[in-house]
């Protein structure tokens, strides 16, 4: 007989009126007396959402914080066998465990995924945000590279990435951005990976990226500039960055300061050999702080 396979549970811990109400208040007490704050604009639908940095395991209690104080549904990868353990097993995919079976015959994540999505399009009483927790890192540990098994997911799946951290800096859990694949997986994990290195975990010597401090303060001017670059995606000379920016006054002097500060660099790329100008991965990934997650 054929082993039956598991599915995605529809109904977990998130949707009970334990968390609704009572775990809901529990969180808003406590981040208020510690001093913690959520991001402001959860995506809406379903995402792929990354966590990082992961250094300790009270990075999944932040954000788990986050996800109940927002209405946001999480699932997580976990092996079917342990799902198919008396009581553990029912236990794990109230949490939200999402059972992946990694034999040949078993069901994929893509496809266990995108079944569950297409399941829920025709009932509106599930809500609105249904975030697929990943954690790039792997492990608390030191790492030298990111798994890519979340781009990889996201693609198949044709969802967005939503991006998610916990700052014991700023003191800010959520997500921060929506990034949407590109398709140059080594370039968008680049640019990626470049936004959470101003991120500080709760032990910045284990986490990577390599923690390397606060953003950069830019003025307004300054972030029309590194919004018109990434939209278009190369390198452009300083008139056609004014106009895609909308800056009256695009100084020289600007420019040069956007340079020293690592977000732009300067080349002579075009036909004419007049000075271009194009964003660093640093500049990439302080775009994706400058725009909210939804």
């Amino acid at each position: 007989m054929a082993k039956k396979s598991l599915n995605i549970r529809e109904k977990t811990i998130f949707d009970g009126i334990f968390t609704k109400y009572i775990l809901k208040s529990l969180f808003a007490l406590w981040f208020k007396l510690a001093g913690w704050k959520v991001c402001k604009y959860p995506p809406e639908g379903a995402g792929v959402a990354i966590a990082a940095p992961h250094t300790s395991n009270w990075d999944f209690i932040y954000a788990l914080g986050a996800a109940i104080l927002q209405d946001v549904k999480i699932y997580f990868s976990i092996k079917d066998s342990l799902c198919k353990v008396p009581l553990l097993g029912r236990f794990l995919m109230w949490l939200g465990a999402m059972p992946i079976d990694r034999s040949s015959k078993g069901s994929g994540q893509v496809q266990q995924i995108k079944r569950f999505i297409d399941s829920q399009k025709d009932n509106p009483s599930n809500g609105k945000r249904i975030f697929f927790l990943f954690t790039p890192e792997g492990t608390r540990g030191v790492v030298k590279r990111w798994k890519a098994g979340f781009y990889h997911i996201a693609q198949g799946c044709e969802l967005p990435i939503f991006l998610a951290k916990v700052d014991y800096l700023s003191k800010e859990t959520g997500v921060f951005h929506t990034f949407q694949p590109t398709g140059n997986k080594e370039e968008d994990i680049s640019a990626i990976q470049a936004s959470y290195k101003s991120i500080k975990g709760k032990y910045p010597k284990l986490q990577f990226p390599h923690y390397i401090g606060r953003l950069p303060t830019i003025s307004d001017s300054e972030a029309a500039i590194i919004r018109a670059l990434y939209s278009i995606k190369g390198v452009a000379t300083k008139m056609e960055i004014s106009t895609k920016a909308k800056v009256a006054e695009l100084s020289s002097t600007m420019l040069s300061l956007l340079i020293e500060k690592g977000l732009l660099e300067q080349s002579n790329a075009n036909k004419n050999n007049s000075t271009t100008y194009q964003l660093t991965f640093a500049g990439k990934g302080y775009f994706l702080h400058l725009t909210a997650a939804s």
